[in-house]
């Protein structure tokens, strides 16, 4: 039966792909050039293409009243990095079966394809009961003994609580309120079920409205948003894939199960290439789609061109940010054979407990306080700005509490005094500000980092690699060096001048190809190329593993009554960032929080801090302990900083810009996930000791 091609795709279920259609009629009928994206195909009546793959390529929004399109409301075009943060409306149709939400609704691995029902009625299983309006969660779609079934979870009194709903359980289900916020992207790629369109309500909008906005000036209601899909498709007789916007204006019909399949060329992802046996390799292959980038091998994989994929296997990369206080962070994958130097850069530390983390038996940890703690028992020590430490070990220590004694975990340190160390005791709870202070001036290889320290480690590239014609890290003033990981790679070489060979990400790179039956000249690949690869914000959370978020620094006791304030110096949060660099470059870099215009007041006061404190050379005492820094300047320095980041902040209060750049959003949300989850143990662990 014939349809709109809009109508088919709204309706067609991505796990049944590929699907052949025949084009029926539309305005198209003649066999007219349709082109898009640079590609042009001729849609005649009784075309046949391949479906491989189709995605929401732009949403029209029709303003809402009462849940309907308003009779004034026209249609607009929402691209999908529209700026803007949304709240979803809650669907008020229900769901008539688990099946149904299977088929309609996104479900998959990331916090965005959990999505969340209720039923009106009880509904009973085996070893549970699931109460009307209880709040049940999709986890993820599995074989569960042969049958199809969702994951699913709900929590009664903090404690959660598993269980599987098979495809064929009916019922009424509707959707529950959701309270977050999210972009149209992160909307359009996980909120929007099939066949059914999605309200939003405006929650924040980024930027000032101007001329060129399409929505109402002030406007900060309902929208109704329609999906407009891009098509992927393989016709008969062409090597490229074309692209399709779902709504053109022809009818289709679906022949998949009367046509020969086959005869279509096939395309391939590199995950499919990837999952080929060993055996199969190596291969010869002609490119469909090719990658976007003009770095290497990017701007050399062009559509039609041949390649020869030698083998797949498992890479090590070090994963790097760039170290910078405001946003977006630059994001690098650096291969062990980097042949780049690097110099060490301090490190800074939020908390007591972070100091133990970092703590080695290499070498002592050196730090300054950045910022004020007063300890609520007289057994530990209070900490001012400017104080020096030489990290010793954990321990635990007896304190004094409401009147019982109660042992709580410390890390032992010594404060550099003028002419003497005294032995202290820091609270592991203690939520202060450290720098670490760097008397190492050696430049290390990356792959002697990676062996002898523990990751994260900050640097900064004191030699580029001379291997490579640009080394993009030479240019970034200080990296971290994360975590190492292990990621999939395919090694391939062009076929008409196999000089070199080059590796290419299979999970990053966007590219289609479909294989030759041709012999392989050379099975031994020419030499291979490696280079730094530059990832996005959402790569970099792809990748990014988060192996330590299980350890939590310690809770920290209720609080003392509260006394008169001590005078101390209070520095913000973030007020001192780059730290000391000993002997010679003892100072705190407080430009990050600067306006650009007053950058150059900042450096000359860098040199003068410097120049005062040239005398204090790398000298060791007979025990081969660290000298003390000049903590007046340091102090004198963070309070200068602090009175221009006073200023500025008034500045910039004036003018009460509302304007997030969206690719901060998922680090807020981390650092507000963090936060609850750390919240939520230290009130547990606080309840427990009373």
């Amino acid at each position: 039966m014939a349809c709109t091609l809009e109508r088919f795709i709204h309706s067609l279920d991505a796990r049944t792909l590929p699907r052949v259609l025949q084009i029926q009629s539309g305005i198209y009928f003649q066999g007219s050039i349709y082109e898009m994206f640079g590609n042009e195909c001729c849609l005649s009546t009784g075309e046949v293409i391949k479906v491989i793959g189709f995605k929401i390529n732009k949403l029209i929004a029709s303003i809402c009243e009462n849940n309907e399109v308003s009779r004034f409301s026209a249609k607009v075009e929402l691209p999908l990095n529209f700026p803007g943060l949304y709240k979803v409306v809650a669907d008020k149709t229900p769901y008539v079966s688990i099946e149904e939400i299977t088929k309609k609704v996104s479900i998959g691995p990331t916090r965005f394809g959990h999505p969340c029902f209720y039923s009106p009625e009880d509904i009973k299983l085996a070893n549970l009961t699931i109460k009307h309006g209880e709040q049940i969660t999709f986890n993820s779609v599995e074989e569960v003994n042969g049958t199809m079934a969702v994951n699913c979870g709900v929590v009664r009194n903090n404690q959660s609580h598993s269980f599987t709903l098979p495809l064929s359980q009916e019922g009424k289900f509707y959707e529950c309120e959701d309270d977050q916020i999210y972009t149209l992207k992160e909307i359009a790629e996980w909120k929007i079920p099939k066949c059914r369109n999605r309200i939003v309500k405006l929650s924040n909008t980024l930027h000032t409205w101007d001329s060129s906005n399409p929505l109402p000036e002030n406007f900060d209601g309902c929208l109704i948003l329609t999906p407009v899909y891009e098509v992927q498709a393989v016709m008969k007789f062409r090597k490229d894939i074309v692209h399709i916007l779902s709504d053109l204006d022809v009818e289709v019909k679906d022949i998949t199960d009367c046509y020969d399949i086959s005869s279509f060329l096939q395309p391939l992802s590199l995950e499919d290439v990837f999952e080929r046996t060993s055996k199969e390799f190596p291969m010869v292959a002609e490119i469909m789609e090719g990658p976007s980038g003009s770095q290497k091998p990017y701007n050399l994989l062009h559509t039609g061109k041949e390649i020869v994929i030698y083998k797949k296997y498992q890479a090590t990369r070090v994963l790097a940010s760039e170290i910078r206080s405001d946003s977006p962070k630059r994001h690098f994958l650096i291969p062990p054979s980097y042949k780049g130097k690097f110099k060490r850069r301090p490190r800074e530390f939020p908390t007591a407990y972070d100091l133990e983390i970092a703590r080695s038996e290499k070498e002592q940890l050196h730090v300054v306080a950045t910022k004020a703690f007063d300890s609520p028992h007289k057994e530990l020590f209070s900490v001012s700005v400017g104080d020096q430490f030489l990290v010793q070990q954990c321990q635990t220590s007896e304190v004094l509490y409401e009147g019982r004694k109660k042992v709580i975990d410390v890390l032992a340190c010594e404060q550099i005094l003028s002419d003497t160390y005294k032995k202290v005791l820091l609270p592991m709870y203690m939520e202060g500000g450290f720098v670490e202070v760097i008397h190492d001036k050696k430049q290390y290889q990356l792959s002697e980092i990676c062996k002898e320290f523990r990751l994260p480690f900050n640097v900064k590239v004191s030699v580029r690699d001379l291997s490579v014609e640009e080394d993009v890290l030479a240019a970034v003033p200080g990296l971290q060096l994360e975590e190492e990981i292990t990621d999939s790679y395919l090694l391939i070489s062009s076929t008409n001048s196999p000089v070199e060979s080059w590796e290419i990400p299979v999970y990053r790179l966007n590219m289609s190809v479909h294989l030759l039956s041709k012999d392989v000249q050379a099975v031994v690949p020419p030499a291979t190329k490696t280079t730094v690869e530059e990832i996005s914000e959402e790569q970099y959370y792809m990748v990014r593993r988060y192996e330590n978020q299980t350890l939590h620094p310690p809770p920290r006791p209720p609080k003392k009554p509260a006394l008169a304030p001590k005078p101390v110096f209070a520095v913000p949060k973030h007020g001192v960032s780059d730290v000391l660099q000993a002997p010679e470059n003892v100072c705190v870099d407080t430009t990050k929080k600067l306006c650009s215009n007053q950058a150059a007041a900042v450096s000359e006061l860098q040199v003068s801090c410097q120049n005062d404190l040239v005398h204090h050379e790398n000298k060791k005492d007979t025990t081969g302990k660290a000298t003390l820094l000049d903590t007046s300047v340091i102090k004198d320095l963070t309070n200068q900083g602090l009175g221009k980041c006073e200023a500025e902040k008034d500045e910039e209060e004036e003018h009460n810009y509302d304007y997030v750049d969206e690719n901060i959003i998922e680090n807020i949300r981390k650092v507000f996930q963090d936060a609850t989850v750390r919240n939520k143990h230290a009130l547990s662990e606080g309840r427990r000791d009373i």
